[in-house]
């Protein structure tokens, strides 16, 4: 398969899911406020329906630094109440990976990667002093269509998340820590950290500055993979539907023997449906 009819086949997925999305998406609410909608995508736990895609590329791959891939991140987010005082909100990163020269020159894969599940039982109202926080478990279950594609193990652990909001500003930490427990037994253990400390300003045009670090460390390899991701993003109407659209660049600050380095990108499209 060549590399362009896969990247051909990765925005295919993308602007289908979008078309579909947009096809079947509710109204805004009447009155619905659109700052207070852009303000509610800096938090992933607001109570917002939302599916971000996710788009990223990253080069130097592999042994010979000579690898890259492309990467589609569906991401639905979706707010369940539990009662008058409770949300859980389910978020679920389904990966669409095509890898170019991984793990060695002459090797390409596409398909799906491992799907990552978490669920956050979150307080509907904020501390008395602000904070805005989620607790609950992560799974990782091994969806891969491909064995360079994912770790063919099952793992679980604890996931949280908090954050405050002041103003036009979001500060806040996400992390989980996935341990395997089932799987093919040949295959490496999976015994990771992520660690997502984030910023966000949102401006009055509705536009969102944003940066993070999505910091894994491999207790297996004793190695940390830390890319900061430089983001903005614009929050539109497209008829009756809410959009945020945006893009960025990534550096790699520290990677394991034959990940990624240097410079990557990203492209965001998110669709929002206001509860």
């Amino acid at each position: 398969m060549t590399t362009r009819f896969v990247n051909q086949s990765l925005f295919s997925c993308l602007l289908l899911s979008l078309i579909v999305a947009l096809l079947t998406s509710g109204r805004v609410k009447a009155g619905e406020s659109v700052d207070d909608v852009a303000k509610q995508l800096s938090n992933p736990i607001a109570s917002l329906i939302s599916v971000p895609l996710q788009f990223n590329y990253d080069r130097d791959f592999g042994v010979n630094d000579e690898g890259s891939m492309l990467k589609l991140n569906i991401q639905p987010v979706i707010p369940i109440t539990l009662n008058e005082e409770w949300n859980v909100i389910s978020r679920t990163i389904l990966p669409i990976v095509d890898q170019q020269d991984v793990p060695f020159v002459g090797y390409s894969e596409f398909g799906l990667g491992d799907v990552v599940q978490s669920a956050f039982f979150s307080p509907k109202s904020p501390t008395g002093s602000g904070w805005i926080w989620g607790v609950g478990p992560v799974l990782l279950l091994p969806t891969a269509t491909d064995e360079f594609l994912g770790a063919e193990k099952w793992g679980i652990g604890p996931t949280a998340v908090a954050l405050k909001q002041v103003g036009k500003w979001t500060i806040g930490g996400l992390a989980n820590h996935i341990e395997s427990f089932a799987g093919d037994g040949d295959r490496a253990d999976v015994s990771a950290t992520f660690l997502q400390p984030f910023a966000s300003y949102v401006t009055p045009q509705q536009v969102t500055w944003a940066v993070n670090l999505e910091s894994t460390y491999d207790w297996e390899s004793e190695s940390w993979s830390v890319p900061v991701n430089l983001m903005a993003s614009k929050l539109i109407k497209l008829g009756n539907q809410l959009v945020q659209v945006g893009g960025g660049v990534r550096y790699w600050v520290d990677t394991p023997d034959g990940g990624p380095e240097g410079w990557g990108f990203r492209l965001n499209i998110v669709l929002v449906y206001p509860r």
